[in-house]
């Protein structure tokens, strides 16, 4: 299934433009709660001195990646960091942390945030990041964070998230059976089995997905198993 972007749960907060790709804060769609293990995917632009102030998370895994300037976090299990563009961080909410998210950089900072169900409950609170180059993702599959075994970032869900920068007529395949696949576009066009999916367009699907760029494509892939329902 293709989700145009129109589709989107768009705000606009003036220090925050932000779409809602699933329910979530005041956007309440029942249908539209979770995929797999995904419960939410934000797509976020901050403005420089602005950010998320002292907020709770319990057991949820939360993936951060950064495509342009900074974002800086700290929270009540000690832990502080700032991630610039091509970086990702991982908090593990685990048995329960407060945190808080800031651009205290000169720019906005546009970012993606996912988070996952966990696999594992009680996990004490962890933090991790990641410095993930361009060059690693260029016309391949980048794993930024896994809870498979599969590279990039540890984190304790059941779904691997993965970058890709797809130049024109190049072709990646992921997925198979039993797997569930989330995809975002960043930007350019792709063909999906003969379907074209443009910027910020999404696509939810079950089984295999061969990706060809129809011009220079940036996108975001999350790999799951398939749920048991």
């Amino acid at each position: 299934m293709v989700i145009p972007e129109e589709k989107r749960h768009t705000r606009d907060y003036g220090w925050l433009k932000t779409s809602w790709l699933f329910s979530f804060n005041d956007y309440h769609d029942p249908n539209n709660l979770s995929f797999g293990n995904l419960r939410a995917f934000n797509d976020d632009l901050i403005q420089p001195g602005k950010g998320f102030s002292d907020h709770r998370h319990n057991e949820m895994e939360i993936v951060t990646f950064v495509l342009e300037g900074e974002l800086s976090h700290r929270d009540s299990a000690g832990n502080e960091g700032t991630i610039r563009a091509n970086e990702a961080q991982r908090l593990s909410a685990g048995t329960g942390v407060i945190h808080s998210e800031f651009n205290r950089g000169p720019s906005p900072v546009h970012l993606y945030q996912m988070w996952f169900f966990p696999s594992r409950r009680g996990l004490l609170p962890s933090y991790a990041k990641g410095d993930f180059h361009q060059d690693g993702r260029q016309d391949r599959l980048q794993a930024i964070a896994s809870g498979e075994g599969i590279g990039g970032m540890d984190m304790a869900a059941d779904a691997t998230v993965y970058a890709c920068n797809l130049g024109e007529g190049k072709m990646v395949q992921i997925g198979g059976k039993e797997r569930m696949l989330f995809i975002y576009l960043t930007s350019g066009v792709i063909d999906l089995e003969r379907r074209e999916v443009g910027q910020n367009d999404q696509v939810r699907m079950i089984g295999e997905a061969n990706i060809r760029a129809e011009e220079d494509a940036k996108f975001i892939v999350i790999d799951m198993p398939k749920m048991k329902w």
